[in-house]
């Protein structure tokens, strides 16, 4: 089974068979507008919590995109490349990499749907 876990910075980790899946938020899509770019990192690149590994560019602005946990980038959604629009289409299904899950206890830290929302809701 796998669970959503959200940071501040409106990134979203969904862990599945030890491996999160990193996206943005449907919130982040939103506020930049449509997505014309996406830069990813290379394969191998070790994260830590927090690191910056990739910018999202939009019409409006350009973004940091965050690292929620720390691990080692296992696959990169190639298809964003191509198509960064697919964030703007559906924020949710379309990851941007995927990562190895070092330490789960990083997981405490991030906030679930519930208090996402409710942060959503105080912003």
């Amino acid at each position: 089974m796998s669970k959503l876990y959200f940071t501040k910075e409106h990134e979203w980790v969904r862990v599945e068979d030890g491996k999160g899946y990193v996206g943005l938020t449907d919130y982040a899509q939103d506020q930049l507008g449509d997505i014309v770019y996406v830069e990813l990192p290379d394969v191998g690149t070790e994260l830590s919590a927090g690191d910056a590994f990739g910018v999202v560019e939009s019409v409006k602005s350009a973004s940091d995109i965050f690292a929620p946990i720390s691990g080692e980038v296992l696959e990169i959604n190639e298809e964003l490349e191509d198509a960064p629009e697919l964030i703007n289409a559906d924020a949710m299904e379309n990851w941007i990499i995927q990562i190895s899950v070092e330490d789960e206890e990083e997981l405490e830290n991030l906030m679930d749907e519930g208090e996402y929302n409710d942060f959503l809701g105080e912003e």
